[in-house]
């Protein structure tokens, strides 16, 4: 018998066929691919087929980076502006983009499979730095953020000016960070991307100024309002009005008026208009009978108009028409200290004491001597209050009516402004002393003046020194000033708290000789000698016919030095 063959089964032979075949496709695969990019596989356009990564590679940073936009338009609210892709660090991230773009693996499967399908578009990726990007957009927020704008109106010369409301915008840059990805990845030049943006509205609408300016801004400027004060009558035009008047928002946002009263209590045309009245009041003018105090002149209340009461007049005329559009404003009565009928009651009933003292003519001691007679005159000082000589007198300057004299400055005589002020300063201190009344600041000159009494004068330095006395009488005080030009004279009229007061005068001690000198000081002012020395002066208080008690006042005079004037020797003639 022959041997019998086995046969295969079918089926293993057309595996084994099989294998051969598949084998022979995987290296074709292979071969053809590269084992890379699939055929046909572009990248905007960017055709990478068949290509190595590092051919791709280089392919695609040649085109696809050169291909992309410059800039991309951009929008926050309703202004624009441009940014610059590479600043705000968009990039196409190539590595990223290959790897999409390549075969998904080098097993049989995925090989084959490429000799059957076209590799197509890949979109490419798209890298942001985030850092970049955060410090471009905070520059942009800068120029395209928008405030807001609430609506407003205003005046300007008498007419009514409208401001539009306006929407805010703030640029939100976290969120911007990211919103530019697709523009740049479909390379968009010609749209417009609006940015992220936190909108703030108007709190003041653009009707409600429309409102505001219907109900209130034209009729306030229609025309002038017309006041009377105390009799007074004047007008205030639009043009005025307008500079002291606003419309503010309240927390609704509705525009409500508001009046500048202070403002416009000073304007000149409210002032001008006022300076008649009797702004300040006057006391009754008192003088003697023999000893007794009697009135020769009627006080004078004082008209006061106040910035709130020229408001209230005026607001409410201005959405008023025709003859609506006038008011009276209320005005205040500022009483006076001492009137007819109450000097007696405040104590005002006699003569506690005057004083005398006479001064060589000079023009400059007429001027500055009746200066300050006229501010002191009718001065009331009531119970336990403190007078100034300063504080009434006020610093003597030009514009305060003085003029250049001669006084003491730094133990020698030289001209200065308010120069004979000091004889005034005397004259009270003596008045005071007499009247029994309680000394608080004074001093004497620095070297003694023969027409004024040892140890009982003053001088005043505006500040420096001062003449002040409390009224310690229990009863008003008032004093009355008067000069000449040779003399001023100064009375207290009130109540004696004692019968009499006397002054006793101790003799000079520790006398010094004058020095003699020579100044070529500009202002130098020839200056006879006179010995210096302390003196003590006591003032002796005197009630029921008997001595009550005695208050010493000490001075020191320093001596009074020859001065003899010459011409510095630089202006003397050759």
């Amino acid at each position: 018998m022959r041997p019998r063959i086995a046969s295969l089964p079918p089926v293993a032979l057309a595996g084994g066929a099989l294998t051969v075949g598949i084998g022979g496709l995987y290296l074709a695969g292979l071969l053809l691919t590269g084992g890379e990019i699939e055929a046909g596989t572009t990248v905007r356009g960017v055709d990478i087929g068949g290509l190595t990564r590092e051919e791709a590679a280089r392919k695609m940073e040649r085109h696809l980076v050169a291909a992309g936009p410059r800039k991309l338009a951009v929008q926050v609210g309703d202004r624009k502006g441009a940014v610059d892709p590479g600043q705000a660090g968009l990039t196409f991230d190539i590595p990223e983009t290959l790897d999409r773009a390549a075969s998904t693996g080098a097993d049989p499967v995925s090989v084959i499979g490429g000799l059957f399908r076209s590799g197509g578009d890949i979109e490419p990726v798209v890298r942001i730095d985030e850092d970049k990007a955060r410090a471009t957009f905070e520059e942009l927020a800068k120029t395209l953020g928008q405030e807001v704008r609430d609506g407003a109106v205003s005046f300007e010369d008498g007419r009514v000016e409208q401001i539009a409301p306006r929407t805010g915008y703030a640029l939100d840059v976290d969120a911007a960070v990211g919103a530019l990805r697709t523009p740049f990845l479909r390379g968009a030049t010609d749209s417009v991307t609006v940015l992220p943006a936190r909108e703030t509205r108007p709190k003041v609408t653009a009707e409600e100024v429309r409102r505001a300016v219907r109900e209130f801004a034209q009729p306030a400027m229609s025309a002038p309002v017309t006041l009377t004060a105390d009799g007074k009558r004047f007008t205030l035009p639009p043009t005025v009005l307008g500079e002291y008047l606003t419309l503010r928002p309240d927390d609704t946002g509705r525009l409500a008026p508001e009046l500048d009263s202070k403002g416009l209590r000073a304007a000149p045309a409210v002032t001008g208009a006022l300076n008649s009245l009797p702004t300040t009041p006057r006391n009754a003018r008192l003088g003697l009978e023999g000893d007794k105090v009697v009135v020769v002149a009627d006080a004078r209340p004082g008209v006061k108009v106040t910035d709130k009461a020229l408001g209230k007049a005026v607001l409410p005329l201005l959405t008023k028409s025709g003859a609506a559009r006038t008011a009276e404003v209320t005005t205040q009565q500022i009483q006076p200290e001492v009137t007819r009928e109450n000097a007696a009651r405040l104590g005002l009933t006699e003569k506690m004491s005057s004083f005398t003292v006479n001064f060589e003519p000079a023009a400059y001691r007429t001027t500055n001597i009746g200066r300050a007679v006229e501010l002191i005159n009718g001065s009331v000082v009531m119970p336990n209050e403190t007078w100034s000589f300063n504080r009434t007198v006020g610093e003597r300057t030009e514009a305060n009516g003085f003029v250049d004299g001669i006084m003491i400055f730094d133990d020698r005589y030289t001209k200065a402004p308010g120069g004979g002020v000091s004889a005034v300063a005397t004259t009270v201190f003596n008045a005071m002393f007499f009247a029994g009344v309680k000394p608080v600041e004074y001093g004497a000159h620095s070297f003694y003046i023969e027409r004024y009494p040892e140890g009982r004068e003053a001088t005043v330095a505006w500040g420096s020194l001062d003449l002040r006395f409390t009224n310690d009488s229990g009863k008003a005080v008032y004093l009355q000033a008067e000069s000449t030009d040779t003399s001023v004279t100064v009375t207290f009229l009130g109540t004696k708290k004692y019968d009499r007061i006397t002054s006793v005068k101790g003799p000079r001690t520790n006398v010094q000789q004058p020095a003699r000198k020579v100044s070529t000081a500009e202002k130098c002012v020839p200056q006879t000698p006179l010995e210096g020395f302390d003196v003590t002066v006591e003032r002796v208080f005197h009630d029921d016919g008997r001595q009550v008690k005695r208050e010493p006042f000490h001075t020191r005079y320093t001596p009074r030095d020859e001065i003899t004037c010459e011409e510095a020797p630089s202006k003397r003639q050759p």
